[in-house]
């Protein structure tokens, strides 16, 4: 199969998604070995600067204001608070520290006080990444003038689906917000949600939009609901183990050369399936106990699970 492709079919990847497990895990393996160091994991750190008080309303979402338990709004963060963060992040081996905004939009003003941050986290040598919402093309050549290495803007889910999960925003808005990024110079961080009650073909559909953008992704985090209680989406079904595993296969087989990394929901799956997953070709993911406002693996876990399948942390070296 051609290796790197901007013009995906949902019949095409539909028919990939029907193939065994074994066929979709080889595939993928090999287009893993071939882009990636196949051992080899890369480590992100994840900080809130400024939790709750969100206009937008996700449905996955405890910081939105229409949650039936919105969280309590807190001030952005001290540039000390992350200075320190950021040295303790690449103390526990993080390559990558990305810092999320609870903003629809962020204001000028909030963009100057995170371009500070910015400066801050490259000052000790790790790559900087922020997610603070819908950006403008200024605000896109702001952040890159400030040395930003990657902007995260997850599509979430399908186009058609979209509309079911928030209703504040456009799919066509993410966009618009992505298009603006690549057009700035700044490397994009962009994937989504499984587990939100869409159909397998949304699903095949969110990977379809990712992989046809004219530019794959640098970064592609996949993430499972973390079912959060008081927002719409607390009784999904979830997905089921196998699907999701397919789901990284395709990432990589449509992706070769993106980190695929492994996001929300990691901390309640098998090491198993965790390990198959990384065969797959996931090869980045969160360290800490905390994302954003979901819970993820401790950091002394995710070392012994690393050390169990013999993969390595990503030096910057």
């Amino acid at each position: 199969m051609s290796e790197i492709r901007n013009n995906w079919t949902l019949e095409e990847v539909s028919d990939l998604f029907k193939k065994d497990l074994n066929y979709l895990l080889f595939n993928a393996h090999t287009l893993h070995k071939k882009y990636h160091n196949e051992n080899e994991v890369q480590m992100c750190t994840l900080l809130s600067i400024k939790t709750g008080g969100c206009p937008e309303d996700c449905g996955y979402c405890s910081q939105s204001i229409h949650s039936d338990q919105p969280m309590e709004p807190t001030k952005l963060m001290s540039l000390e608070e992350v200075k320190q963060k950021a040295l303790d992040a690449k103390e526990n081996g993080s390559m990558r520290f990305c810092m999320g905004a609870a903003w629809r939009k962020p204001s000028n003003k909030n963009l100057e006080r995170v371009i500070e941050m910015i400066k801050v986290v490259k000052s000790t040598g790790l790559e900087a990444c922020v997610t603070l919402g819908m950006l403008t093309k200024q605000q896109a050549s702001m952040l890159s003038d400030a040395g930003l290495d990657y902007y995260n803007h997850n599509i979430d889910t399908s186009e058609n689906y979209y509309k079911e999960i928030i209703t504040t925003r456009t799919f066509q808005d993410r966009i618009d917000t992505l298009d603006n990024v690549r057009e700035a110079g700044v490397k994009v961080c962009s994937g989504g949600i499984i587990g939100m009650g869409e159909s397998s073909e949304d699903r095949l559909s969110f990977l379809i939009a990712l992989s046809n953008l004219e530019k794959h992704p640098e970064s592609v985090p996949i993430n499972t609901l973390v079912p959060i209680k008081g927002t719409k989406l607390f009784n999904s079904a979830g997905v089921d183990e196998i699907d999701f595993v397919k789901i990284i296969c395709l990432a990589r087989i449509m992706m070769p050369k993106s980190y695929v990394r492994l996001s929300a929901g990691r901390e309640s799956m098998p090491k198993s399936m965790q390990a198959l997953c990384f065969f797959a070709g996931a090869n980045s993911i969160f360290y800490g106990e905390e994302l954003l406002t979901t819970p993820n693996n401790p950091v002394e876990k995710d070392k012994k699970l690393l050390n169990d399948l013999g993969i390595s942390l990503q030096s910057s070296n």
